[in-house]
């Protein structure tokens, strides 16, 4: 695609979304019908298009993970719609009566999605869903990681929505670099914090506000009062989704020290219940490409170079794929298996930037006050996991951690709750979006004062004397 043609999708866009500026709800609801029609008709085809591109990734996973995500969305959304869209009343003071105000929830206009490769349908789509219950137009450009998945999205969008109300714009890097330099409304970037860097940085040429999803090192801090064996499973749910290519899975474990031998044994136990063998398994998700498991390979020798003990948790190490699968690849020789590192030090990789794959470093400590020293000795993370059942410990870590969103006794469900917003803090991004919280992101809240006849605002007025005097010493009482 070229520049022009970006150019000329965004204006139809652009003078569609100023020619239309109230949109009713009848269209609003309209609009979220369709993508629900769009994914009910035609899920298993994104699914299969997603496998594709992994390589190795169950379509049931895509249908709890991407679609099962967008439904809940679009039926919480379909229900609030008409509460959220009402002009808010706001109470007047007393120096302004009898004057009435409210706030008007208008659409931005023109919204953009960078999505990312490892949801691509959810990440894709959930942003625009809430971006047209606002009553916005969406552009979207989806990763080149996933060119199957990309491929069907614009294929399919296309079918239900006019190229004004949404569209695909597919290509690589440099498309994605003219894709953010557009003069969006507003533009979601989901991401590693590298290239959101980047993305802010060319909104900002053009003023446009931006929501930045950017990941990090996610913490699990695991309390001497939790059950280990149930904590272990829970970590290994969320930290092998997708093989860890998930942006707020665990990054990382923060562990009393003494428990090391115990959790290694619950975690092995737990990935063995949850995927029997790794290689080959159409439930463990491939990793994306062959850099991306060269790069994790490259963490874990690191680490293990410089001392780190490195556990490999495949509950079947010694076994091959299927002969089917060995056969047609498709993947599996991207499956990574599990594998948790013991003694990992700050100046190790791995410590040091998002894992994004199933590696699990385990850090020791003494006291509650090293694990939160250790937190908030680095960025700020996406996600914070506390396991236990002490309320007063639990308490005590929500007061003095600061993240995005936490879970407490499990991982990654926070995300799925459509009345909490979801979102980073510094490094881990900035705003957030679902629900109302994403409604009001893609809103414009415009101020509304309505003057009454009998306002006494000329009492203000010059030529200033006695009169004002009196009338300043009132208020001055009365506040």
């Amino acid at each position: 695609m070229t520049h022009a043609d970006l150019q000329a999708l965004f204006d139809a866009q652009y003078q569609a979304s100023r020619a239309q500026v109230d949109v009713p709800l009848l269209v609003r609801r309209e609009r979220l019908l369709r993508m629900r029609k769009l994914l009910d008709e035609h899920g298993p085809t994104l699914a299969a298009a997603v496998q594709a591109d992994f390589g190795v990734r169950s379509q049931r996973l895509t249908e709890i993970a991407d679609m099962f995500v967008l439904r809940s969305l679009i039926g919480h959304t379909l229900r609030h719609l008409a509460r959220w869209m009402k002009p808010q009343r706001v109470g007047t003071p007393l120096y302004l009566q009898p004057a009435s105000a409210m706030i008007l929830r208008q659409p931005l206009g023109v919204v953009g999605v960078v999505a990312p490769w490892n949801y691509p349908v959810q990440l894709a789509l959930a942003p625009a869903i809430t971006a047209l219950a606002a009553g916005n137009r969406v552009m979207i450009k989806p990763s080149e990681l996933t060119p199957h998945t990309s491929a069907q999205l614009a294929q399919l969008l296309a079918q239900f929505f006019t190229p004004e109300e949404v569209c695909v714009v597919q290509g690589d890097a440099t498309v994605a670099s003219a894709f953010s330099a557009l003069p969006f409304d507003h533009l979601v970037f989901t991401g590693s914090t590298a290239v959101g860097r980047k993305v802010a940085q060319a909104a900002a040429a053009n003023l446009t506000p931006t929501t930045l999803e950017l990941g990090g090192k996610s913490p699990c801090i695991i309390d001497a009062s939790c059950d280990l064996k149930d904590a272990a499973l829970k970590i290994a749910h969320g930290k092998l989704l997708n093989a860890g290519q998930t942006c707020i899975a665990p990054d990382y474990v923060l562990l009393p020290r003494g428990q090391e031998a115990a959790f290694a044994e619950s975690f092995r136990a737990a990935v063995a219940q949850l995927f029997p063998r790794i290689a080959g398994n159409p439930d463990y998700a491939s990793i994306i490409s062959p850099r991306h498991l060269a790069r994790l390979r490259t963490m874990v020798q690191q680490a293990q170079t410089q001392g780190a003990d490195v556990q490999n948790m495949d509950p079947a190490p010694g076994e091959s794929p299927t002969p089917q699968a060995a056969v047609q690849d498709g993947g599996t020789s991207r499956q990574m298996a599990p594998v948790l590192v013991f003694g990992a030090t700050s100046g190790m990789q791995l410590m040091q930037e998002e894992i994004f794959g199933p590696v699990l470093p385990v850090i020791s400590y003494e006291r509650l006050d090293d694990a939160i020293t250790h937190i908030n000795s680095g960025p700020r993370p996406l996600a914070l996991y506390w396991f236990g059942n002490d309320t007063t410990v639990r308490d005590d870590v929500l007061r003095r951690t600061v993240s995005g969103g936490v879970t407490v006794n499990d991982t990654l469900m926070h995300i799925a709750h459509d009345g909490l917003p979801f979102g980073g803090v510094g490094d881990s991004g900035w705003g957030a979006y679902h629900g109302e919280q994403g409604f009001l992101r893609f809103c414009h809240q415009k101020s509304v004062l309505v003057q009454s006849r009998w306002a006494m605002g000329h009492l203000f007025y010059p030529p200033y004397g006695p009169r004002f005097d009196q009338v300043m010493g009132l208020l001055r009482r009365l506040f």
